[in-house]
């Protein structure tokens, strides 16, 4: 067969497959898998609330051991080195479960945290959820006063300075860093101090520097504020802390659709006497369950978020630059469900953005107060996509400006100070940094095709130097992969087992620079042909999305689908996204949702 006849056959299974995906009401998710700290955290909260259970504990500590590595350690990433604070965590979560510190899976574990510091070198949340149950001393963590709630939006570090995400995790912690509870703890961690010390760790020493001696004497003032706090301030403090919570609870029962939010809200409501049985912490507890993912093997999984609007518009572009119809009825379904996520009332966001209208689109099933640039931007460009009876870094400015082109203002100012912003942010290698994805491969799959979109011909220098760039890190097999550890080091740009998102990636930047029929695409579409099964799947153990660059990093399991279809598509097609015909007939062989 020629590489486009196997390119046809790759984009009809990959096209049924995506189809079959589909729910019912119109949407696509893939299982977002992150690290197992989510699934340690979820242990630690059940034992202190008091509600721990044998069915859940047991799933969860199959899942916890089943991610350890040979040295004892887990990793925030697949194929990643060991983490301190991650291994620590899912460590005491195992001995929550029962595991026995002379177990040899769990000794190997130890005798890697105490060689590399022990508790005392682990980050401040780990030590937060360790002082939780009295294995740290609260006075050697940072101050958080809930009096925060008081400073005005333009006194620094007000809680609107923050993410969204940070925001509603400032303020439950600050309940929960003036509180300073204990619960009694099942067991002692001894184990986990190095050989030298023999009693409970101190703070760590940091290296002195102008803006460590100014923090470090104001966590100390803050310090000793908790300890002359004025009872009637703090209680009014405290008050509207809660409000600011129970405000924030969405209508599943969660907080911004995060596993990480809704549980700092829940152990903060609990500090603030609120009983289990409460509406607000009953809602509450019951949406974890929603992050729950069992697997047949037994294992139980916490995903830390979920991405349907975002793994929805990308289904949708990569159906639509496959050649489904626009008028396909599984395309209207997503647009429809897309359509009825849209943000309708403002958010904290309008404080800073007072005169701005509601309109963005969030990253979950069920966050109606913070939308984010990255997912509005995808989700229009997969309406525009679309015959609807209705009429988003350098990567998500690429997302907004190929948005932008599509909508026909390439010479707005906007676009072009968009386009100014991403020619500036070029790397000395031609490629582009990748925010939320991994990382520069991303970064340069998105840019260059948002440049070509918004008018930037194929000869410009910064396209050439991008496509030399691609071509020289292409893996001898033909396909293209980045590890994770190309945030810390650079020697890692665009270095690492091929992936089928990766790969996606890096054809959709050299398709868009006109190289449709180069060698490096002919190698990059032949490996994604042969890496596919032939239930029209591909398989990608690796993590390539990105939440906190070198510290978070994310396995979408839809991305393996979605991105390879797309470039398929715009190879099959030779075009560029804005000058795709709108089709009028099925994929052939395409099934029906």
């Amino acid at each position: 067969m020629t590489t486009r006849q196997l390119a046809e056959r790759a984009r009809t299974r990959a096209v049924g497959h995506l189809l079959s995906r589909q729910d019912a009401q119109g949407w696509w998710k893939g299982t977002f898998e992150c690290n197992v700290t989510g699934d340690a955290e979820d242990l630690l909260l059940r034992q202190f609330l008091g509600i721990g259970d044998e069915k859940i504990t047991h799933a969860a500590s199959l899942y916890i051991r089943g991610e350890q590595r040979e040295d004892g350690t887990w990793s925030t990433f697949y194929g990643g080195p060991g983490d301190l604070s991650t291994s620590i965590e899912a460590y005491v979560a195992l001995r929550l479960a029962g595991d026995a510190p002379d177990e040899p899976h769990m000794a190997k574990a130890a005798a890697w945290i105490r060689a590399h510091g022990g508790i005392a070198a682990s980050r401040v949340f780990t030590r937060i959820w360790l002082a939780l149950f009295g294995w740290w001393k609260w006075e050697d963590l940072p101050a958080l006063p809930p009096e925060l709630m008081f400073l005005p939006k333009w006194f620094p570090l007000n809680i609107h300075h923050f993410a969204s995400w940070s925001r509603q995790t400032i303020v439950s912690l600050s309940v929960v860093c003036a509180e300073r509870p204990v619960r009694p703890a099942p067991f002692t961690l001894g184990e986990l101090y190095p050989e030298s010390q023999t009693s409970a760790p101190s703070a760590p020493r940091v290296p002195a520097s102008h803006w460590t001696r100014f923090f470090t004497c104001l966590d100390k003032a803050l310090h000793a504020y908790h300890k002359v706090a004025p009872g009637r301030l703090r209680r009014a403090a405290m008050s509207s802390v809660a409000r600011w919570i129970m405000e924030r609870q969405e209508s599943d029962g969660c907080w911004g659709g995060l596993q990480v939010d809704a549980t700092y809200a829940l152990i903060a409501l609990h500090l603030l006497g609120y009983r289990l049985e409460h509406p607000v912490m009953h809602a509450g507890l019951a949406s974890l369950d929603a992050f729950a993912v069992w697997r047949q093997d037994g294992a139980r999984m916490i995903e830390v978020s979920q991405s349907p609007v975002w793994d929805t518009s990308l289904a949708v572009n990569a159906l639509a630059d496959a050649g489904v119809r626009c008028d396909h009825p599984a395309l209207i379904s997503a647009a429809d469900w897309m359509l009825g996520k849209q943000h309708a009332r403002p958010g904290d966001w309008a404080v800073r953005r007072p005169r701005l209208d509601p309109g963005g689109w969030a990253f979950q099933f069920h966050n109606e107060s913070n939308p984010d640039l990255d997912d509005t931007a995808e989700v229009i460009l997969a309406l525009r996509r679309l015959r609807h009876p209705d009429p988003p870094s350098a990567d998500v400015t690429a997302h907004v400006v190929e948005m932008l082109a599509c909508e026909g203002k390439r010479d707005d100012p906007r676009t072009r100070r968009g386009i100014a912003f991403l020619l500036a942010e070029q790397e000395a290698s031609g490629a582009w940094f990748g925010r939320w994805g991994v990382n520069y491969l991303y970064g340069t799959g998105a840019v260059v095709p948002a440049l070509t979109a918004a008018g930037l011909p194929a000869a410009h220098p910064a396209i050439r130097r991008a496509v030399t760039w691609l071509c020289s890190v292409q893996n001898e097999d033909g396909g293209w992969g980045e590890d994770v550890r190309s945030y810390r080091d650079e020697r890692w740009a665009g270095q690492g087992t091929s992936t089928p998102s990766q790969t996606a990636w890096a054809l959709l930047a050299v398709l868009a620079a006109g190289e449709g029929d180069s060698e490096a695409v002919e190698r990059g579409v032949r490996w994604l042909v042969q890496a596919q099964h032939e239930d029209g799947t591909w398989e990608e153990p690796h993590f390539t999305g990105t939440g906190f660059p070198g510290d978070c990093s994310i396995r979408y399991h839809l991305y393996r689908q979605v991105f390879p279809l797309m470039a398929l598509g715009r190879y099959l097609h030779q075009g560029r996204p804005g000058e795709l015909p709108c089709k009028t007939t099925d994929v052939p062989h395409s099934p029906e949702p």
